[in-house]
């Protein structure tokens, strides 16, 4: 009653509780925090679904994704709510409590009495009476024979409720299939059935209570020394997890530690330069300040002698002033040596590319195992023998074992060749602003120029001079020929670039190995199997590699195109203005990485690399 008179009374927060429920452990919010979707969970609840990540954070419900961890903040609205909730319910069950056990005490106070006279307390049940009896009215069933196969028991109350409801005798057999209590009458209609007396049945469940109990113990066990393991194997990945990085770490800063150190050797070498040529200016400041001090006493000297009154003594002063020689000034041309400090330029360029390839094969490497791999696809070119931006010395090379090709079928090959012609069709027919967006801004390296090709223009234009250039040796440097590669290399994709050529037509432009010879005849441009080039020789055009030459027809061209695939195996040469027109095109499967490579043999020769706009 005190419970429906509360709930008339108040207002029914009750029916709120499963709005007011966390969908994670489907119990009244405990500290509930809001995430950015709306959605409310526990705190801890939420702690424990999204621990061991570190990014795709999620909502446990709608699972609408977080670019990162959310800043949770408590609901302190909704935790009133709870609260006011908990406080009523906890209050209604206890008064309900309450009243159970004060019914139940009264049960247990009342006592049971005597149901021949109603008066005196009971001190035994007959089962066979189905009636409760005191001290006198019970001495018939102790001293009558006829009693004496009744079944005496405790006094109990409610001898109604262990009675079978449809044929009112006392329940003596337990059905284990229906779970339910029968009388002997009863075990008609459980023929099929398993039963057993009562005691039995109760000997029998308790038994299998106390199994039960065991195993519950056992998992219990289990389940403590799972969250043990749990925990172990939590607290050593993070002591695993600290270690990589800390090793990651040291390897990262040995990283940083030789770029520093390269760092402060360049910029050693460019102050020490500094340093020299600044003391030539000193040196020669000193001596131009004595010319000036000598001129200038001279000068005192000459007007001195103009005041003399005495024409013999003006006359020898006069001519011993007059023999005196004074040579100008000359001031000496100083000036850095370019040759070194474009050298660690280059230097320093050569360690960032080398860098950026790493980073940059590691990214490739984590796409492609992403990637499922398609069949029927050219495989990639393999890694050159050196890193782009900087070449490895002629003399250490690496030798490289020729790599065995996959067995292929014929078809296969037919539908690689026709696909191959197709792509080669298709770059045929594109315009000029269509090949620009592969366009390559490429630059000559200065450390492969023979001692006779000159370079201007921000390494952009080269010639050919009579005079030796003096250039520092480097082990790239051609030697034989006059021949120059550009800097940049060429791994993978397609890359296009323009060469403008001027006077005349003794020069030669391809592409080359970095590997490629640079002693000998077998450094010159096509003459071996690591270089392709297309050779202008006055009005003849010839196309050569591996020594091999096939002349072609002639072509006007003042500017020439280069497009090279490095997946399609195949480098275009083509005659650049309002069409474009082919000069000849190599196919190949390309095994490393490739540079621009270009010849002069002709003093006249002058070269021009296009920067074009991507």
């Amino acid at each position: 009653m005190a419970a429906l008179g509360r709930s008339q009374s108040e207002p029914g927060l009750m029916g709120l509780e499963e709005e007011l429920t966390c969908s994670i452990c489907l119990c009244l919010f405990s500290s509930p925090v809001t995430v950015p979707c709306g959605h409310n969970f526990c705190a801890s609840c939420l702690k424990l679904s999204w621990a061991g990540l570190s990014s795709n954070f999620s909502c446990p419900q709608c699972r609408a994704t977080f670019p990162s961890r959310p800043q949770l903040q408590k609901n302190t609205v909704l935790c009133r709510v709870v609260e006011q909730l908990q406080g009523r319910a906890g209050t209604d069950v206890a008064d309900d409590q309450e009243e159970e056990e004060e019914e139940e005490e009264e049960e247990e106070e009342a006592p049971i009495y005597c149901d021949s006279c109603l008066q005196a307390p009971a001190v035994q049940t007959c089962l066979t009476c189905t009636a409760s009896f005191c001290a006198e009215h019970l001495r018939p069933h102790r001293d009558s024979p006829a009693f004496r196969d009744h079944q005496l028991c405790p006094p109990l109350r409610d001898l109604q409720q262990r009675k079978c409801p449809q044929h009112y005798k006392l329940f003596e057999f337990y059905c284990s299939q229906h779970r339910s209590c029968i009388c002997s009458l009863c075990l008609l209609g459980h023929k099929l059935c398993h039963t057993s007396p009562l005691q039995q049945a109760k000997a029998n469940a308790e038994s299998a209570l106390k199994k039960k109990l065991l195993e519950l113990h056992k998992q219990s066990e289990r389940a403590a020394q799972a969250m043990n393991t749990v925990k172990t194997n939590q607290s050593l990945t993070a002591e695993a997890a600290s270690r990589k990085k800390d090793l990651m770490r040291s390897e990262l800063l040995e990283i940083k530690a030789l770029i520093e150190e390269r760092e402060t050797e360049i910029l050693k070498v460019i102050a020490d330069e500094e340093k020299r040529v600044s003391n030539k200016f000193d040196y020669v400041y000193g001596v131009l300040e004595s010319k000036k001090n000598e001129i200038q006493s001279l000068r005192d000297q000459i007007e001195m002698a103009l005041t003399e009154v005495d024409d013999i003594l003006f006359l020898k002063r006069a001519a011993a002033f007059q023999e005196k020689i004074v040579r100008e000034a000359f001031v000496p041309a100083i000036e850095m040596d370019q040759n070194l400090i474009l050298s660690n330029y280059q230097s320093a360029i050569a360690l960032k590319e080398a860098v950026k390839l790493s980073i940059s094969q590691y990214k490739e490497k984590k796409t492609e195992a992403k990637v499922p791999p398609v069949k029927n696809k050219t495989p990639p070119a393999a890694s050159s023998n050196k890193t782009c931006g900087g070449k490895k010395t002629a003399g250490a090379q690496e030798k490289k074992k020729p790599v065995k090709a996959a067995p292929t079928t014929g078809p296969v090959n037919a539908a690689s060749a026709a696909a191959t012609k197709e792509q080669l069709d298709s770059f045929l027919k594109k315009s000029r602003e269509e090949l620009l967006q592969y366009a390559a801004n490429v630059t000559l390296d200065f450390n492969t120029a023979h001692n006779k090709v000159v370079l201007s223009e921000r390494y952009t234009r080269m010639s050919v001079s009579d005079i030796s250039q003096n250039y520092n040796y480097h082990p790239q440097r051609f030697t034989d020929c006059s021949q120059v590669l550009g800097f940049q290399c060429f791994k993978r994709g397609i890359h296009y670039w323009e060469v403008e050529m001027q006077q005349n037509n003794f020069c030669a432009i391809g592409i080359c190995y970095g590997s490629m010879v640079r002693q000998g005849p077998e450094s010159r441009l096509g003459r071996n199997g690591s270089s392709w080039c297309i050779e202008w020789f006055n009005s003849k055009i010839s196309s050569w590699h591996n020594d091999v030459e096939k002349c072609l027809p002639n072509v006007k061209a003042t500017k020439v195109g280069v497009l090279l695939h490095c997946e399609g195996g195949f480098v275009i040469f083509m005659a650049v203005g309002e069409k474009h027109n082919l000069i000849y095109k190599f196919k190949a499967q390309f095994t490393e990485a490739l540079y621009p490579a270009f010849w002069l043999f002709s003093s006249g020769t002058v070269l021009s690399l296009c920067q074009m706009k991507q």
